[in-house]
C-alpha cells in the first residue's frame, strides 16, 4: 500500500509537462507493491480541479486510488505537528493538509508516494518518501 500525496494526482490532471511521465511510472510501480491510497485532505484537495463530485470520483476510479479514511490517532498527530511547525515560527493558523498527510502515512506506517519532500522530511522522519531524488 501507498499513500499518494496530491502533487502527484496533479501531475496527471494537469499533464504537467516536466513531473507526469515521473508520476505516472511511479504510479504504476507502487500499484505493483499494493493499493494506492488517499485520504480526505487529499481529496478535497483534488477537489478544486473539479466542478462536479462525480468528475472527481470517476478520476479516482481511473486512476485506481481508494479513499481511505484517516486514522483518529493520525488526527491528533497533526495537530501536534502543527503546534510544533507554529512554535518554530509557522505562520499558516490552520493545520495544513500536509500535515494530515503526514501524519496519516506515519500512523499507518505507509510509504508517502510524492515530490514535496520539505514538510515531510521535517515534521515526519519515520516516512518512508518516494520522491525524484529517491
Amino acid at each position: 500500500m501507498t499513500l499518494v500525496d496530491t502533487n502527484v494526482l496533479l501531475d496527471l490532471v494537469t499533464d504537467d509537462p516536466r513531473w507526469a511521465d515521473w508520476s505516472v511510472a511511479q504510479l504504476e510501480a507502487a500499484s505493483l507493491a499494493g493499493p494506492l491510497l488517499i485520504n480526505d485532505a487529499i481529496y478535497a484537495e483534488l477537489a478544486v480541479r473539479y466542478g462536479r463530485i462525480e468528475e472527481l470520483d470517476a478520476f479516482i476510479a481511473e486512476a485506481g486510488l481508494e479513499l481511505t479514511p484517516m486514522p483518529r490517532a493520525a488526527l491528533f498527530l497533526s495537530g501536534k505537528v502543527f503546534t510544533r511547525y507554529r512554535r518554530a515560527g509557522g505562520t499558516r493558523t490552520g493545520v495544513l493538509p500536509d500535515f494530515f498527510i503526514g501524519a496519516h502515512a506515519a500512523v499507518a506506517d505507509l510509504p508517502l508516494l510524492t515530490r514535496d519532500v520539505g514538510r515531510y522530511r521535517s515534521y515526519f522522519p519515520t516516512v518512508r518518501l518516494i520522491t525524484p531524488e529517491s
